[in-house]
C-alpha cells in the first residue's frame, strides 16, 4: 500500500516534472501543491503542514543545532542564488563600496533567513564589514508586520530592532529612513525606478562570477525537508523522495540543453547553460551532502559565528542519513 503525502515545493524547472508525474516517488501517492518559498516555510516551521517541504536552510540549521527539528532534510538544493544582487541602497547616502556601508542603517526582512545570513558573511569575509559594523532594522518588505520565521537570539554586540508595526522598509528605504535593504526579493520601490535606489553591485553578474571563481562557492538557500516521524516509520521514505528531486533535475538539465526546441522563454538559455557549465563545471547545481561540502560548511560556520545557531551544525547531522551514499551499479 502506496504511503500518502502531502508536499509543498515551488514549481521550478527543476521541479516540475514532480508535478506532471515524470518524477515519481517510489512507494507514494504524492499531493503535490505549488506554493512559493516564504509561503512553505511558513506553515512547515510554525505548523508542520506538510509531509515534505522545501524549507529554508538557515532556519534549518537553527533548528537542528537545538535538537528541536520536525523535519529531517534531503541534500536537493532547489533553491540556490548568489546574492550580491540582494543589496540595495540610496545612492545618496555615499555608499560606494561594500566597506561604506559600516555605519549604515539596512533594513533586511528576517535577520536569520538564508540569503542574509550569505550576505554577512560574505560582507565580513570578502570586505571585512562585521554584522556588528551595520544598524539592522527587521521589517515586512512590502507588507508591515513580519517577524523571524525562527527562534534567535544575538549577541549584545548586534543592533538589530524591529522597524515601527505599521511601515514596510520598502517604503523606509524610498522615504530615505534607512541606508539600505537585505532582501531576496526586490523592493517595490528599485522596481518602480524610486529616485536615489539602486543595488550596490550594479553588474551582480560579473561581481558574482568573479567571487565564485575566488571562493568556488555557490550559495544554496533552500533543500527538501521530510516529516522526521514519518521517516522514523519508513526507513525507505528518504530516498525514495531524494531519487525523485534527483530524476527532476535531470529531466530538467537535459531540456535545458535542448537547442532545436527551448525549453526557457528566453531568446539565449543554452548559451546561459553551456557558460555556467565553462565557469562552474558540469554539474554546476550539484545535489548531495558530499557534493556540496564546501557551501554547506560554510554556511553552517557563519550561522554560528553569526549568533544564529547555538552550535556549529557538523555536515553528518545535516540530512538523513540514508541520503549520504546512494547505491551504485
Amino acid at each position: 500500500m502506496a504511503v500518502e503525502l502531502s508536499m509543498s515545493v515551488c514549481n521550478y524547472d527543476r521541479t516540475a516534472a514532480l508535478f506532471d508525474g515524470r518524477a515519481p516517488v517510489e512507494g507514494c501517492d504524492v499531493t503535490a501543491i505549488a506554493l512559493e518559498p516564504e509561503e512553505s516555510f511558513h506553515r512547515a516551521f510554525k505548523f508542520q503542514e506538510f509531509d515534505v517541504s522545501e524549507i529554508s536552510m538557515s532556519s534549518y540549521l537553527l533548528s537542528v543545532a537545538r535538537n528541536d527539528s520536525h523535519y529531517v532534510a534531503i541534500p536537493a538544493f532547489v533553491s540556490r542564488l548568489f546574492r550580491h544582487s540582494s543589496i540595495y541602497i540610496r545612492t545618496d547616502r555615499g555608499i560606494k563600496t561594500p566597506q561604506d556601508l559600516k555605519g549604515k542603517t539596512i533594513g533586511l526582512p528576517e535577520y536569520q533567513m538564508t540569503a542574509n545570513v550569505w550576505v554577512r558573511g560574505m560582507l565580513q569575509e570578502e570586505y571585512g564589514v562585521h554584522p556588528r559594523d551595520i544598524k539592522w532594522r527587521r521589517g515586512g518588505l512590502e507588507e508591515p508586520g513580519r517577524e523571524e520565521r525562527a527562534r534567535i537570539s544575538l549577541p549584545p554586540e548586534i543592533d538589530l530592532k524591529a522597524v515601527p508595526a505599521d511601515r514596510s522598509i520598502s517604503d523606509m528605504l524610498e522615504k530615505g529612513e534607512i541606508d539600505g535593504i537585505l532582501s531576496a526579493r526586490a523592493p517595490s520601490c528599485f522596481l518602480r525606478g524610486a529616485p536615489n535606489v539602486a543595488r550596490l553591485f550594479p553588474d551582480d553578474p560579473a561581481a558574482e562570477e568573479a567571487y565564485f571563481k575566488k571562493t568556488k562557492l555557490f550559495p544554496i538557500m533552500h533543500a527538501i525537508g521530510i516529516r522526521k516521524s514519518l521517516v522514523e516509520r519508513h526507513p525507505w521514505l528518504a530516498v525514495s523522495v531524494y531519487k525523485a528531486f534527483l530524476k527532476a533535475k535531470a529531466i530538467c538539465m537535459h531540456e535545458m540543453g535542448q537547442i532545436g526546441h527551448l525549453h526557457v522563454t528566453l531568446p539565449w538559455p543554452v548559451y546561459a547553460h553551456d557558460h555556467a557549465r565553462k565557469v562552474m563545471g558540469e554539474d554546476y547545481w550539484p545535489y548531495g551532502a558530499h557534493e556540496n561540502k564546501l557551501p554547506l560548511e560554510t554556511l553552517a560556520r557563519y550561522s554560528f559565528e553569526q549568533g544564529l545557531s547555538v552550535r556549529q551544525v557538523p555536515l553528518d547531522e545535516m540530512f538523513a542519513k540514508a541520503t549520504y551514499e546512494l547505491t551504485k551499479i
